[in-house]
């Protein structure tokens, strides 16, 4: 799955630690998530879409793997 929420962080002027402070995770969460290496729970997502005002879509965009 593949996020915007390093792009939208720094849109904002914020560094990891504000943004993780503001949606009560850790900066490592973060760092994981902009880096592609942890898939967030629903209810981190949501709280994502919220604080950046945006739709879940807009933010993350889920990549059907190709198994053929």
């Amino acid at each position: 799955m593949k996020n915007r929420v390093e792009e939208l962080r720094r849109e904002r002027g914020l560094n990891q630690e504000a943004l993780a402070d503001a949606l009560e995770v850790t900066r490592q969460t973060i760092s994981s998530l902009e880096k592609g290496r942890y898939n967030p729970s629903i209810t981190l997502a949501f709280k994502i879409s919220r604080y950046f005002g945006k739709p879940i879509e807009d933010i993350f965009v889920y990549e059907e793997e190709d198994n053929d």
